[in-house]
């Protein structure tokens, strides 16, 4: 009986646990996950070309720009759809077309 009133005492603050609301996750940064990531070949926050081409006023539509991150283009671009969400893949779409000159 002892072991059965232990095992619940230990399950009962388990339980509780779950049933807790998770804490929101942190508003992204964009424009430092694009600084971190992108940056690297999209020079000046992606207005002006690098390693990688100028993002600013790109002609290019937003699936090509959601396929391009996610798949990469090989030997120039890597893919990045294991390491963003689709949220984040989106939401670099919006940074990059709200994109100005300095």
């Amino acid at each position: 009986m002892r072991t059965i009133a232990a095992a619940l005492a230990c399950a009962v603050p388990a339980f509780a646990q779950s049933a807790a609301p998770t804490p929101q996750a942190e508003p992204l940064d964009v424009q430092q996950l694009f600084a971190s990531t992108c940056g690297w070949c999209h020079s000046d926050a992606g207005r002006v070309a690098g390693k990688g081409p100028q993002l600013m006023d790109t002609q290019r539509s937003d699936d090509f720009l959601r396929n391009r991150i996610k798949v990469g283009k090989p030997g120039a671009m890597p893919a990045f759809g294991e390491a963003f969400t689709d949220a984040q893949i989106d939401a670099i779409i919006v940074y990059i077309r709200a994109l100005k000159p300095d």
